[in-house]
């Protein structure tokens, strides 16, 4: 088994002395070693700049770090797989964040985690922050207040504004889904798709699925298929029963696995073995729950062709980290105001190019840890915005 994928024990001191005075500091490009670079970066030389700025705001982006600053936001309310932590919980992660920006697309990031669940708030408090970013990450916010507050952000500023867990996850599962059907030479637009859970990351899955021409997916919740029939839908789920399960099904994961080409899993549930097995041949199973898969890849792996989860320890890591590096330094080296459906389309076809020669049923998209991902990705962005 490869490094990527082999098994890492952690233990509980090693974590927390990794975390002792957080994990990110700050520091300045310009030296302050003598009397004269004192005064240039500070007083009285930072008045010019100023005054620039003042009579014109554009100049903001060449001489402040604004424009390629990128807000990580949270309001700590589904993190990770603990859910409701609260903001300084969720402190640590959104740090996290802001190193993988750094690692994997140069890009300086701030965590701004906000002691609010309020929408009105949220909204108020980034539209007020302008001038000190250039593109947000929304990070961990509970579905549906994650939708509403991602469209009223995309509506309010003028920068590039992205929710992770619902883009991030699916630019990934879309770029895996591209790798294994060019394994198994299968027609994707063709394919039968389940996904189970409806959350963030499952409604985003399932739109850029079928933006891309698959037109045969079911969805499930906690209490079974969706369908125009029920009548315990929120809204978000009423429209999508409109337009997924074209067969009309109604029940459960037993009627919606039954034939069906990919299993991907977004939620907290188990999928018995038995009912993967009722799979068509040559199946897909994404397990993405995290730290448990809804199936485990080894017992997925006796009836699917292809498994992946979002593990590090088991080959086909679904990881965000393949994404949103590159979608935001692409966003931001092309000026663009948003983050399009076509951007994120070309960012997972970009993740699968990476790998394009070496694909395998146990390589359908690169490690997270490929240093070629986030150009790769950003150059695709970057070029699909200009042509936007």
């Amino acid at each position: 088994m490869s490094e990527t994928n082999a098994h890492i024990e952690l233990e509980d001191e090693e974590i927390f002395e990794a975390h002792v005075a957080g994990k990110l500091r700050v520091e300045s490009r310009t030296p302050l070693d003598t009397q004269r670079a004192l005064s240039i970066a500070y007083t009285p030389g930072v008045a010019q700049v100023s005054r620039a700025i003042a009579a014109d705001h554009t100049l903001a982006a060449r001489y402040t770090w604004a424009n390629r600053l990128v807000a990580v936001v949270s309001d700590g309310s589904a993190v990770l797989g603990l859910g409701d932590i609260g903001a300084a919980a969720a402190l640590p992660v959104m740090e996290g964040k802001c190193a993988l920006f750094k690692a994997f697309a140069g890009l300086d990031a701030i965590p701004i985690v906000l002691d609010t669940k309020d929408p009105d708030e949220i909204v108020d408090t980034l539209v007020r922050l302008r001038p000190t970013f250039g593109a947000v990450n929304l990070e961990d916010i509970s579905a549906p207040r994650c939708f509403e507050i991602e469209r009223r952000l995309i509506d309010a500023l003028d920068c590039p504004v992205m929710h992770d867990d619902q883009h991030g996850t699916a630019i990934v599962v879309l770029a895996a889904l591209i790798g294994a059907t060019k394994v198994l030479g299968r027609d994707m637009t063709a394919l039968r798709v389940v996904i189970s859970g409806v959350g963030a990351a499952g409604l985003a899955c399932a739109k850029i699925l079928m933006s891309v021409g698959i037109s045969h997916i079911t969805l499930l919740d906690s209490r079974g298929i969706l369908h125009p029939g029920r009548d315990d839908l929120t809204t978000v789920k009423a429209d999508l029963a409109q337009c997924t399960n074209p067969d009309g099904l109604t029940g459960g994961m037993v009627e919606a696995l039954k034939g069906a080409d990919v299993f991907l899993g977004v939620s907290a549930g188990i999928v018995p073995e038995e009912l993967i097995a009722t799979m068509a041949p040559h199946s897909i199973v994404f397990a993405l729950s995290n730290p448990d898969p809804e199936i485990h890849p080894e017992q997925a792996a006796r009836h699917a062709a292809i498994v992946a989860t979002g593990r590090s320890d088991f080959p086909n890591q679904i990881n965000n980290v393949l994404a949103f590096p590159g979608v935001f330094l692409g966003a931001l080296d092309a000026g663009a105001r948003k983050i399009t459906e076509a951007m994120k389309v070309a960012a997972a076809e970009a993740i699968v190019s990476v790998v394009a020669d070496d694909l395998a049923p146990d390589r359908i998209v690169p490690s997270p840890l490929d240093p070629r991902v986030g150009p790769a990705v950003a150059a695709a962005v970057a070029a699909t915005a200009a042509a936007e």
